[in-house]
């Protein structure tokens, strides 16, 4: 049994995670101010093994006392202001959360020689901007558009330089476009497929920024939580950073279409202008992480047939 610290745990990943974590066996404390995430993300998982502090991961006091006292086996940093949009509108709140708090952890650890075994830094398909070139590799150019790309390389350069300067084993991932059972539809930082979901659901109207041939490379949560316990229990990984995705692309037109046809229901569409920084095509090489063993099992119409048997649920 092992003790990870998991900040953003209550959120859409971090809960899909701390499960997965419990159901293996381990203890999880998280570190969430509900700002994003919901508790009740949390309610199917046994209280016993995990512990929650409803508090800002920019508490440094709080988090520098949290690592110390507890010294984690490992160590996930999934929590962020996880919207593109918002960091273009608050750059410098966003800043602190989404790079200063994490800077604040790497040091923490290199201060205090704190031993762990992995610290996982979540970063995004975002910092690689508009350059043209597809498929994303991890090589490719960095060209972030917002405030929010910016942080993110940022802060996975932090990890990535403090732990060979000073011995710790940190890696970091590259989300694409992650989709599954607890991202929450009413939240303005949610994924586009959770939004489609509910408004056929509801019955609501769906804003479409653009002409929908936008693509993405869509991947379910289980392939991405499998991803993330790969990254953290093999050693080599270390140092370096991994696409995390399915290696396809799908454009938003396709997706409506698939949802569409699963649920026998139309879409109300309104068109809107295309947003400030988003991008028009997006998808990963993945050759790197499957190289460590990775092999996505969900496809866009298996994923979304999962998908939406668990939500009808609810």
């Amino acid at each position: 049994m092992s003790k990870y610290l998991v900040t953003g745990g209550a959120g859409f990943i971090g809960s899909n995670l701390v499960e997965r974590l419990v159901e293996d066996g381990n203890d999880v404390v998280i570190v969430d101010d509900l700002s994003m995430g919901k508790i009740e993300n949390l309610d199917c998982i046994p209280k016993k093994h995990i512990t929650f502090y409803k508090r800002s991961i920019t508490d440094f006091g709080f988090m520098s006392r949290l690592l110390i006292t507890e010294k984690f086996d490992y160590i996930v940093l999934l929590g962020a202001v996880a919207s593109v949009a918002d960091s273009v509108d608050r750059p410098a709140e966003t800043h602190s959360i989404n790079q200063e708090a994490n800077i604040n952890v790497y040091e923490t650890i290199r201060k205090h020689a704190l031993r762990v075994k992995k610290v996982l830094f979540a970063s995004s398909a975002a910092v690689y901007g508009d350059d043209p070139v597809l498929p994303k590799k991890e090589t490719s150019n960095i060209v972030p558009l917002t405030p929010y790309a910016i942080d993110k390389f940022s802060s996975e350069r932090y990890a990535i330089v403090y732990g060979k300067l000073y011995d710790i084993p940190t890696v970091c991932t590259r989300f694409f476009n992650v989709y599954g059972p607890r991202q929450n539809p009413e939240s303005p930082y949610s994924g586009v497929l959770s939004i489609v979901q509910s408004c056929l659901k509801t019955g609501k109207t769906f804003k479409l920024f653009g002409d929908g041939e936008q693509t993405r490379d869509f991947t379910y949560i289980d392939d991405v939580i499998d991803a993330l316990l790969l990254l953290l229990s093999t050693p080599e990984a270390k140092w370096d950073v991994y696409n995390v995705a399915t290696g396809k692309r799908t454009s938003l037109n396709s997706v409506i279409d698939s949802f569409e046809k699963a649920t026998g229901k139309e879409l109300d569409i309104v068109y809107a202008e295309k947003r400030k920084g988003d991008i028009k095509d997006s998808f990963a090489d993945v050759t790197k992480l499957k190289g460590l063993g990775y092999m996505p099992k969900y496809d866009i119409e298996s994923g979304l047939k999962k998908y939406l048997e668990l939500t009808v649920r609810d």
